[in-house]
C-alpha cells in the first residue's frame, strides 16, 4: 500500500536538502492530520525546522510548500496557517491509492506476524446471570481480541469461571433451605435467573436475621459476622473444599444449570471462547503458589494462621492470600489461574484481563505477586480497565435483585428495533423471517455500538432509546448507510457495469472519503495499540458520514462518463468494504439491504 506519510517526509527531507542544504532527521518531521476547517489532508508542523531553515515556522512553511508544489507531483496544493504547512495531495495520488485498495482483499487487515496474545473477558459467578456490565466487558473484550487479531496477533479468547466460594454457596444454600427441589425445568426459568433468584432470598433472609440479633441487643457489626445463614454458608465451603459428596454434587447441579443458562445468553450477544477456565481448577495451583512462596520467606504468616504478602515497601499495603482457616481468596484462584494458561499457551507474549476499573488495585498487586514469585511474564500482563454502565434509573445490585439483566435488555433492544424499523418503512418488501433478523441484526448492533463507541475507561449511561436512532453517531445509522451502498452496488451488477479505478479527477466529497478509508489500517493499529474499539466505532461514523455527504452532492446514475460511473461504484464497494470489516471489529453486523 502507498504510504503516503513515507512519501511526505521523504520529500520534506528533499526539500531542506535542496532549499537549505540541511539534513533533516526523521524525529524532527511531524505529520498530522489536517484540520477539518482548512484544505489538505497532511500537515507538516515547522516550529522545530528553524534551526535548519534559519527562517521562520510560517517563512519555512512556505517555502516547502511552494517547492512541493512545483518540484513534485505529489502534492496539488499547499496552504500555511500559523507554521503549519497543510498539503493538499494530488487526485493522481488518491486515484493510485483507491486502486490499490480496490485490488486488495481484507483491506486493514495485517497478515499473521506471528505474535499471540491472551484475552480474558466475561468471567461469571455461578450465582447470578449476566448482567448490563458483563454485556459491555462481554463487547469490549470480543472486540480487542478481534481487532488484535486483525493487527496480525494470534489470539486466544479465554473466560475464567468463578465456580466456587462463598456467593456460590449463598445460593446452594437458599435452595437447599427454600427450594423445594425447584428446578429450571419445573419452574420454567432460565437456569442462571432459577440459581439467581435463590442469591437474592439468601440475602433477604440474611438481612432479615441481622435484624432479629440487633433487636435482642447483639451489636449490627457482630450480627453481620454471626448470622446463622452466614455461618452455614461459610461451613458449606469448608464442606465443598473437603470434597463433601452432598454439596459438591448440589454444586455441580446448580452450577450445570447456570452454564446452560449463559450459553444461551452468550449465543444471543455473539461471543465466544476458546478456552474456558474454572475456579474450582486453579484455585489449588494458586494455594500451592503461595505455600512455596511462604517456604521461600516471599509471604508470611499471621498468628491466626493466615498467610499474607506485604507490598508496602511497593506504595501497596499488606494482602490476604489464605484465610486462617486455610481456604483461599479471589487473589490466590488467579495467581494459579495464571501461571495455568501459560502452561497451557507457553507461546503468549501477554494476558489482557477484562475486567472493571473497581479492580484496579487487584491487578497491581496480582501482577506484582507473580512477579515476586519469580514469572518474568508478569510484567507484560494488561489489566484492561472499562467504566461501568449506568441506566437512566440508577445503579444495579445484584444480592438486592436490582441488576438489569443481559437477556432482557437484549430482547428489549429487538423490540424496539422492530418498532422503530417498522415505524420508519425500513422492512418493506420483507419477509417475516427477514424482518426478524434484521430486528436482530439492529438490535444488536445499536447496543453494541452504544456500549462500545465511548473510550472503555469512562463511565457511561446507557439510554436504549437513543441508541437505536438512525441519525447520529449510532449503530443503525452506520448499517443503513452500509445497505444503502449495497443496494447502489446491486443495482449497478443488474445494469451491467463493472467497477473500475480509471478516472484522472475527483469530486471533493470523493477525496474526502478516499482520505478518510485509506487510514483505516492506521487506526485498527492505533485501536490495537490502546485496546479501544472506540477508535474504530468512531472512525466507521465518520466514514459512513462522509460518504453520506458524497451521496447527497454527486449523482451516481445519472453519470454520463462511462468511466466516472465505474469508479463510483467501485468507490462505494470500497467503502461498503471498509464500514463492514470495521463494525465485523465491533462485533457488529451490518445488513445487505433495508
Amino acid at each position: 500500500m502507498f504510504q503516503i506519510e513515507a512519501h511526505i517526509i521523504k520529500e520534506v527531507k528533499s526539500a531542506f536538502k535542496s532549499l537549505f542544504d540541511a539534513e533533516l532527521s526523521d524525529d524532527l518531521i511531524n505529520i498530522q492530520p489536517t484540520r477539518k476547517e482548512f484544505e489538505g489532508s497532511h500537515t507538516l508542523v515547522c516550529f522545530p525546522l528553524g534551526k535548519q531553515s534559519k527562517l521562520n515556522p510560517q517563512a519555512t512553511a512556505e517555502a516547502v510548500g511552494k517547492y512541493l508544489k512545483e518540484e513534485t507531483a505529489f502534492v496539488a496544493d499547499f496552504n500555511v496557517v500559523k507554521g503549519f504547512l497543510n498539503l493538499v495531495i494530488a487526485d493522481k495520488v488518491w486515484l493510485e491509492i483507491a486502486e490499490q485498495i480496490h485490488k486488495t482483499n481484507q483491506f486493514g487487515v495485517t497478515p499473521p506476524t506471528g505474535r499471540e496474545v491472551m484475552v480474558e473477558y466475561s468471567s461469571p459467578n455461578t450465582n447470578k446471570p449476566l448482567h448490563l456490565g458483563h454485556l459491555r466487558n462481554n463487547f469490549l473484550g470480543y472486540s480487542v481480541s478481534k481487532i488484535l487479531e486483525a493487527a496480525g496477533n494470534k489470539v486466544h479468547k479465554v473466560q475464567i469461571i468463578n465456580d466456587r466460594g462463598i456467593h456460590i454457596c449463598k445460593s446452594m444454600l437458599a435452595w437447599q433451605k427454600f427450594g423445594e427441589g425447584e428446578t429450571p425445568e419445573s419452574s420454567g426459568l432460565k437456569g442462571d435467573k432459577l440459581v439467581g433468584k435463590y442469591y437474592v432470598i439468601f440475602d433477604k433472609k440474611y438481612k432479615e436475621q441481622i435484624n432479629e440479633l440487633v433487636k435482642q441487643g447483639t451489636p449490627k457489626e457482630t450480627a453481620e459476622k454471626e448470622a446463622p445463614i452466614l455461618v452455614e454458608a461459610q461451613q458449606m465451603l469448608l464442606k465443598w473444599e473437603n470434597k463433601d459428596p452432598e454439596v459438591y454434587n448440589l454444586w455441580e447441579t446448580m452450577n450445570g444449570w447456570v452454564y446452560d443458562g449463559f450459553a444461551e445468553t452468550y449465543k444471543t450477544m455473539g461471543v465466544d471462547f476458546d478456552k474456558l477456565y474454572y475456579e474450582s481448577n486453579t484455585f489449588s495451583l494458586g494455594k500451592d503458589e503461595v505455600l512455596r512462596g511462604l517456604e521461600e520467606g516471599i509471604l508470611f504468616k499471621k498468628e491466626d494462621g493466615s498467610v499474607w504478602i506485604d507490598l508496602k515497601e511497593e506504595g501497596l499495603d499488606e494482602k490476604l492470600l489464605l484465610r486462617k482457616d486455610g481456604t483461599s481468596v479471589y487473589m490466590t484462584q488467579d495467581i494459579g489461574t495464571a501461571i495455568l494458561r501459560y502452561q497451557d499457551f507457553p507461546k503468549i507474549e501477554q494476558q489482557i484481563y477484562t475486567v472493571g476499573n473497581e479492580q484496579e488495585y487487584h491487578f497491581k498487586v496480582l501482577f506484582m505477586i507473580l512477579d515476586k514469585l519469580g514469572y518474568s511474564w508478569a510484567k507484560s500482563c494488561y489489566h484492561l480497565s472499562y467504566g461501568m454502565v449506568d441506566l437512566p434509573t440508577g445503579k444495579m445490585k445484584s444480592r438486592e435483585g436490582t441488576v438489569v439483566d443481559a437477556d432482557d435488555l437484549m430482547e428489549e433492544m429487538f423490540a424496539t428495533s422492530k418498532r422503530r424499523t417498522d415505524e420508519l418503512g425500513k422492512i418493506d418488501g420483507f419477509d417475516k423471517e427477514e424482518a426478524e433478523e434484521l430486528y436482530r441484526q439492529l438490535g444488536l448492533g445499536a447496543l453494541k455500538y452504544y456500549l462500545l463507541k465511548v473510550d472503555p475507561v469512562k463511565r457511561m449511561m446507557f439510554n436504549p432509546e437513543e441508541s437505536i436512532d438512525f441519525q447520529g453517531n449510532t449503530g443503525p445509522f452506520i448499517q443503513y448507510v452500509h445497505a444503502r451502498i449495497r443496494a447502489i452496488v446491486r443495482k449497478a451488477e443488474q445494469l451491467g457495469v463493472t467497477p473500475e479505478v480509471n478516472v484522472e479527477q475527483l469530486a471533493a466529497t470523493e477525496r474526502d472519503v478516499l482520505v478518510l478509508i485509506s487510514t483505516f489500517p492506521d487506526k485498527v493499529k492505533e485501536a490495537a495499540e490502546t485496546y479501544s474499539p472506540a477508535v474504530i466505532a468512531n472512525y466507521i461514523y465518520d466514514v459512513a458520514k462522509a460518504y453520506n455527504r458524497f451521496y447527497a452532492e454527486v449523482s451516481i446514475f445519472n453519470e454520463d462518463d462511462e468511466s466516472a460511473l465505474a469508479f463510483r461504484i467501485a468507490f462505494s464497494a470500497m467503502v461498503a468494504n471498509v464500514i463492514k470489516t470495521g463494525m465485523e471489529l465491533l462485533g457488529i453486523e451490518v445488513p445487505e439491504k433495508m
